[in-house]
């Protein structure tokens, strides 16, 4: 089953949207990702068993902040809290 997961992410140019874009996408199971450096959002479609900490990671490991995430099912979306500084990984 595939699942929609939403980040707010800090980017400044279309470099920062490749760069996240190429480290999701390396992950298994991603069918597609939107970036959008205007709305500063990157849209991830998943199946499979790759998870939402797993995009999170991916993006976080780019240098890049998540400044607000989101998980979309159906109808319903599921507001995920940001990590307070200092304690993320």
């Amino acid at each position: 089953m595939a699942r929609t997961y939403e980040f707010d992410v800090q980017m400044s140019c279309g470099g920062c949207a490749s760069a996240v874009t190429t480290a999701i996408t390396a992950l298994p199971n991603i069918q597609s990702v939107n970036a959008s450096v205007e709305k500063q959002r990157i849209s991830v479609i998943a199946a499979g068993d790759t998870t939402f900490d797993q995009v999170r990671l991916a993006i976080q490991n780019t240098g890049k902040k998540v400044k607000g995430s989101r998980i979309l099912e159906g109808e319903t979306v599921k507001e995920i809290a940001v990590e307070a500084p200092g304690t993320a990984n």
